[in-house]
């Protein structure tokens, strides 16, 4: 289905942004619509680099705190997108990529992004890491922990063989274990 939308907005989006620059000639002649088009590329230039930078202070700030980013991923990303459709030159693309930039109409977007992908996932059937009755001490892909850490402290459930290091022969990085049970 995301390929043939993909497919149809590639193939639309030039038609429909020629329609409204024509329309926008016809309306108010040549040189406004392209001066018009040429301010809506520099002022979301600005706004993007100013959102970008924002974006990218909160991020750094979340993680100065220790705290897992929430929204700052999804606005970074929303940025970008923004960032690219101002780029293209058109109305359209130009009225889109402001909607994913301003800091008025992102939160719309993330939330819509944020129902969306949580519609996905749960529609994929997505389990958790462990799947019921799996002991922790089996790794995500259903191996026992080859450290033998067999719970959650971390203590060693294999054999253990006691030893000692006779001889460090200073930095080649062989060492000369001698040990017995």
């Amino acid at each position: 289905m995301l390929p043939l939308v993909l497919v149809l907005a590639f193939l639309l989006l030039p038609i429909v942004e020629i329609y409204l620059i024509v329309q926008a000639v016809q309306a108010i002649g040549p040189w406004w619509a392209v001066a018009l088009l040429a301010a809506g590329s520099l002022l979301g230039g600005w706004i993007v680099r100013r959102e970008g930078r924002r974006a990218w202070r909160d991020l750094q700030e979340t993680l100065g705190r220790g705290r897992m980013p929430d929204r700052e991923p999804a606005d970074t990303a929303l940025i970008l997108i923004g960032g690219m459709l101002l780029l293209v030159p058109g109305f359209l693309t130009d009225v889109l990529g402001l909607a994913f930039v301003l800091p008025v109409t992102r939160p719309l977007l993330r939330r819509l992004l944020a129902a969306r992908v949580a519609r996905r996932v749960r529609a994929a059937g997505v389990r958790s890491v462990y799947p019921p009755g799996m002991d922790e001490a089996f790794g995500p892909f259903g191996v026992r922990d080859p450290f033998g850490r067999g719970d959650a402290g971390g203590t060693p459930t294999g054999t253990v063989v006691q030893g000692e290091v006779v001889k460090d022969d200073g930095g080649s990085g062989e060492i000369d274990v001698r040990g017995g049970r």
